[in-house]
């Protein structure tokens, strides 16, 4: 039979697992089934641009797999039990209530990711809006519509997510009052070069900057910081971080207090080694023993490593063993101007870094490229489908190969 690979997720990690495993395993050998809630690919990483206004091109997920022998699933995950093996979903059936099935694997790759963090602070999950999934930016986009000249939208968070959308709407619409709250100085990780090029192009966009300043509270027409200071908000964006789907926790997966899966080098869970688990959802060490931050830049290699690892096992092959190291930060800074801060293998900012409009082509090459790796999850390089090793069952398994 047939060994089952299921794959939770079809953001670019896991996208990117599924189509590079179906290159490198043979098809008769395997049955890989993508699992997404959503029948579209989402350029994640452009989230900041569509709710600005920009229009962006759908992109099918079964056009993307079609003839790979990936089969696309679309339902939303319920529940996994790693223990019996198998994934509880739910698919809309278009009237009456939803039915739920049992997905049966034998090597599970865990991609599901991760949304928006409100941190606990009181009235954000009621009042402010995200941009960590298309729902949220599409939100934001027609309240941002309604907007009229002069009023203010506020961004919570001096991250790679805010700066990019507080630049994005700024430039959109230059008769909003645009402003920006970070808990400590503006890109205070970049270097001199970058923060000098960060603050002249939020100068140029207008955007006011309130340092040092700790959300605390998040009202309809407002923020309070720690200091007891407000700050007017028509709009609240909130963008302070990321929290993993809260179903791994659920698990007896050994997982950490936040929730993120603890793996090995190959990205294989250290608890169960028929789970693989990539991007957010997955703690992986990289250089320095420091995690890896969670970012298309992480997840990426992630994926590769995850795809490559089963391939080995399953093939007797050997196993991946590229380290997993970053080499800059790439910061859209509008559609005009753009900063690229080189880093140290363990993301630490150099000197070095490039700004501008060369650095905007940069960072929407980066964007391009990252979306076209998942549709070309081997690089383009040629490869070479490997057929799965038959291994003796596990005990009260009725199909095993190795995982």
């Amino acid at each position: 039979m047939q060994h089952r690979i299921v794959v939770l997720g079809a953001g670019y990690t896991g996208a990117i697992a599924a189509g590079r495993l179906a290159r490198r395993l043979h098809r008769e050998d395997v049955a890989i089934t993508l699992v997404n809630a959503e029948p579209d690919f989402v350029e994640r990483v452009r989230m900041h641009q569509l709710a600005a206004g920009q229009d962006l091109s759908p992109r099918p997920l079964s056009e993307m797999f079609a003839g790979t022998g990936v089969e696309l699933r679309l339902a939303k995950v319920t529940g996994v039990d790693v223990d019996r093996r198998t994934v509880a979903v739910v698919d809309a059936n278009g009237s009456g209530e939803p039915e739920t099935e049992e997905l049966e694997y034998d090597t599970l790759v865990y991609a599901l990711g991760s949304g928006w963090n409100d941190q606990g602070v009181p009235g954000a999950a009621e009042h402010a809006h995200q941009i960590a999934g298309r729902s949220g930016a599409l939100r934001l986009r027609e309240r941002l519509a309604r907007l009229g000249a002069g009023e203010s939208v506020v961004v919570v968070g001096g991250g790679l997510t805010g700066l990019e959308a507080a630049t994005e709407i700024a430039e959109a619409r230059p008769d909003l009052d645009v402003a920006l709250a970070a808990r400590g100085e503006l890109g205070d990780w970049l270097s001199p070069k970058g923060r000098r090029h960060l603050r002249k192009v939020f100068g140029k966009l207008g955007i006011t900057v309130h340092e040092h300043a700790a959300v605390t509270g998040v009202e309809a027409d407002r923020v309070t910081t720690a200091d007891g200071g407000t700050i007017p908000a028509a709009i609240t964006l909130w963008t302070t971080g990321f929290a993993v789907h809260p179903i791994a926790k659920a698990t007896t997966l050994d997982v950490t207090d936040t929730g993120r899966i603890v793996v090995d080098g190959t990205m294989r869970s250290v608890s169960h080694p028929d789970v693989y688990a990539i991007g957010d959802a997955a703690l992986a060490m990289g250089p320095g023993d420091k995690p890896l931050r969670m970012s298309c830049a992480s997840g990426t290699p992630m994926a590769w490593q995850a795809a490559d690892a089963i391939a080995a096992r399953l093939t007797g092959g050997k196993l991946p063993n590229a380290p997993l190291r970053y080499f800059n930060q790439c910061i859209s800074l509008g559609r005009r101007e753009g900063l690229i801060q080189y880093v140290t293998a363990d993301d630490r900012a150099v000197r070095a870094a490039l700004t501008g409009r060369l650095a905007a082509v940069y960072k929407e090459l980066v964007c391009k490229g990252a979306a076209w790796g998942v549709t070309n999850p081997t690089l383009g390089l040629p490869t070479r489908r490997r057929h799965v090793v038959r291994q003796p069952a596990r005990a009260g398994s009725p199909v095993r190969t190795a995982a």
